[in-house]
């Protein structure tokens, strides 16, 4: 396994007000746009597209009433 090397490049420093402007999940994009970006950047991170999704695992996830 190789060694993980962080990219300094890729962020730099900012002022709060060039943060706020370059802030794409700003409060005038709507929610399902918001959800639909996020979604996209997950996708890329674990490495999945839209047309195969991951499947949940029914052995680690269960649910089931609570006694009252």
């Amino acid at each position: 396994m190789s060694e993980y090397k962080f990219d300094r490049s890729a962020f730099r420093m900012m002022t709060f007000q060039d943060s706020d402007a370059s802030n794409i999940f700003g409060k005038e994009v709507p929610y399902a746009e918001r959800l639909r970006q996020a979604y996209f950047l997950i996708s890329k991170a674990y490495g999945f597209t839209m047309e195969n999704q991951p499947r949940l695992d029914r052995n680690y996830f269960s649910m089931r009433k609570m006694n009252p």
